[in-house]
């Protein structure tokens, strides 16, 4: 292959002479897309929440998890590239393994960034074919969706995350993305990122329609949508799959059809 040089979404310019071979990723839904380019024999650590494919703990070396890894375990397997995400990953875990290999770091906010980092990913590892594959499958997925959900009546929603203490989704990331593509407003968009909130502060929503309680990255039960309902006036609380929600990649495939079921059953 020809030098090739590319710029990740932080920025950084990056100069390969070959292809990578040796793959670590650090984030579970990258993980996930990896595997779905055909490149699962080309990663070679992963962390212990990538779940997707079930089997791949069981097959890949496991380096720790997203804020804390083994960075004597990353060096022993001797990769040529880690994959990385802006809100996923910490700053000074990156920064260390730059000082191991190249380091790709990803910012995933809105899908048209979903439908670059596939196609970054089909250029930095050869599989341009596959990744517009993907892209034209999830194009054509959207669209759908968006057909399907044009008549929706918008609903108002707080998006919890945690528990002690309780946060929810502010504006500024995906799920945020997603829950507008849903037609659902979020009550919390006028805040950045994931603040922490106190119960009581649901009520002053009146016109919440519906407070959804994620099962990752707490795993939120239906005790807890019990012991909410103390909070939400006459708001409906919906426990939701967070992988849906806040798992881009090839995961969003999977999403649209999920979003589909969850809206008919609202």
């Amino acid at each position: 292959m020809k030098q090739l040089s590319l710029i990740d979404d932080i920025g950084t310019l990056h100069t390969f002479d070959k292809v990578p071979q040796r793959i670590i990723s650090l984030v579970p839904s990258q993980t996930e897309l990896l595997v779905g380019l055909g490149l699962e024999s080309y990663i070679v650590g992963i962390t212990k929440f990538c779940v997707h494919p079930k089997d791949l703990r069981s097959e890949k070396q496991i380096v720790g998890g997203t804020k804390k890894v083994d960075y004597d375990k990353i060096r022993t397997l001797a990769p040529d590239i880690i994959i990385c995400n802006k809100e996923e990953n910490t700053l000074e875990m990156v920064e260390t393994l730059h000082t191991i290999c190249t380091v790709w770091v990803t910012d995933i906010v809105t899908v048209e960034d979903n439908f670059k980092m596939i196609s970054d990913f089909g250029n930095l590892f050869d599989c341009v074919a596959e990744a517009e594959n993907w892209n034209r499958k999830l194009a054509f997925a959207l669209s759908d969706f968006k057909n399907f959900i044009q008549n929706k009546t918008v609903k108002k929603v707080a998006y919890f995350i945690w528990k002690n203490p309780y946060m929810v989704a502010g504006s500024g990331n995906f799920i945020n993305e997603l829950l507008q593509l849903n037609h659902f407003e979020n009550a919390f968009a006028n805040q950045q990122r994931y603040p922490e909130i106190e119960l009581q502060n649901l009520n002053v929503n009146d016109d919440l329609d519906f407070v959804f309680l994620s099962s990752e990255p707490y795993p939120f039960k239906e005790k807890d949508a019990l012991e909410m309902t103390c909070f939400t006036n006459s708001a409906k609380c919906i426990l939701v799959d967070g992988e849906m929600f806040s798992w881009y990649g090839s995961r969003l495939l999977k999403a649209f059809d999920y979003f589909k079921e969850l809206h008919q059953k609202l």
